[in-house]
């Protein structure tokens, strides 16, 4: 008896270690122009966390929804889209203090600054909604606690060497566009 109790509690284990280890996925659905799924489909707040945490590189920023036409000046009140390709985000563990190091040249480029951020993952789970990536930029002298305004982007996709995240962008005829963010891990 206690051997098929042992061999069950063993299965269970390795099943339930196999389905923790999967790549974090979030499916979407595009029901009325939005991309939003119910809890069940994607990964908790948690999940995201772990899966976000790291060292990442933006290789590109591509547009889905927004006309080529369609012009964005600048992106996070910084600067140009342009000017975040290849920046360096770091996205450490603990008190989810971070960084983005700006490696693009250009006229309105800052290549070179690093941008102290404090980042989490907001779980909007409870309001019927999917985890999100949330940051705000601290300025020298700023306490996190008073920066009240601050940017989030929907979570896409995570595994161990890809992230993928969406910024709602509002465009002129009531839609909504997104700017998708590829990212891809450094490697230490």
């Amino acid at each position: 008896m206690h051997k098929r109790i042992l061999s069950l509690l063993t299965l269970f284990t390795v099943i339930l270690l196999a389905a923790s280890c999967g790549a974090q996925k979030k499916g979407t659905s595009t029901s009325g122009g939005s991309s939003s799924t119910t809890a069940a489909s994607g990964p908790s707040a948690s999940q995201w966390r772990a899966g976000v945490k790291g060292a990442w590189v933006l290789n590109s920023v591509t547009r889905e929804d927004i006309p080529n036409t369609y012009t964005i000046k600048n992106i996070f009140d910084e600067s140009p889209v342009d000017c975040f390709i290849g920046s360096e985000w770091n996205l450490p563990g603990g008190n989810q203090r971070g960084t983005i190091t700006f490696n693009a040249t250009g006229t309105l480029c800052a290549n070179g600054a690093v941008r102290t951020i404090v980042w989490s993952i907001f779980d909007a789970t409870k309001v019927g909604g999917q985890p999100q990536f949330q940051f705000k930029k601290l300025y020298a002298g700023d306490k996190a606690s008073n920066v009240t305004s601050g940017y989030r982007l929907d979570l896409s996709f995570a595994d161990q060497q890809n992230l993928v995240m969406k910024m709602e962008v509002p465009l002129d005829n009531g839609k909504i566009g997104y700017l998708v963010f590829n990212f891809t891990k450094i490697q230490k």
